[in-house]
């Protein structure tokens, strides 16, 4: 990959990174819930995510999914699902009295499928990524150095912004702690997942 595509891809990267979906939403409640060591651990779910999904485009199966109706639908309907499921869960997620007005964290295996699953289950990634990846592979160069170029600069370019985004909220934990704006927050963030997944739900590709 030459130096001008992949700073053209890094601009795309940044771009794509920046823009607000599941996956900033995740990063913010986390951070602003339990703070950025827990929230680190739901980024590197959505960066494992990421990965598999390039993975997928890089084997060609992509295309396929880009394609196929059925298989588009099927990950769609369990994408919105699961974020309608993680919307009420977090919506009425309890909140104990304890003084410093915090939830019980839960397993750090808990954040990080967290993570996987909000970005596995999103197909209009991968048809997303079926349509701008390519644009930055010389098909006349090896193929598989120029998608660990993409891969490594989309997964980086990522753990960065959402790194930002879970910091930024973290930053706010201190004013944020007492039981009535913990309760505000699951409200907030559990309404902004269900309608993600209502939204995800009835888009089409």
């Amino acid at each position: 990959m030459e130096w001008s595509v992949w700073w053209a891809f890094l601009a795309a990267s940044v771009v794509i990174a920046v823009t607000p979906g599941p996956g900033a939403m995740l990063s913010v409640a986390t951070g602003l819930r339990h703070g950025y060591p827990r929230a680190l651990r739901a980024i590197a779910g959505l960066e494992t995510a990421l990965l598999i999904q390039l993975t997928v485009v890089a084997l060609g199966l992509g295309a396929v999914l880009a394609a196929s109706a059925t298989a588009f639908l099927t990950i769609k309907i369990a994408g919105a699902a699961y974020l309608i499921w993680l919307g009420i869960r977090k919506w009425r997620a309890a909140v104990a009295d304890t003084g410093a007005g915090d939830a019980a964290p839960g397993p750090a295996a808990g954040f990080y499928m967290q993570g996987v699953l909000v970005n596995l289950t999103n197909p209009k990634a991968i048809v997303f990524m079926v349509a701008l990846v390519p644009q930055f592979v010389d098909p006349r160069a090896p193929q598989w150095p120029q998608f660990l170029a993409i891969a490594l600069t989309m997964v980086a370019t990522d753990t960065v912004v959402m790194s930002i985004y879970a910091l930024l909220a973290g930053r706010c934990r201190r004013w944020l702690r007492e039981p009535r704006a913990l309760r505000l927050q699951n409200r907030v963030f559990g309404g902004m997942f269900v309608t993600a997944g209502a939204m995800l739900a009835a888009s089409s590709r």
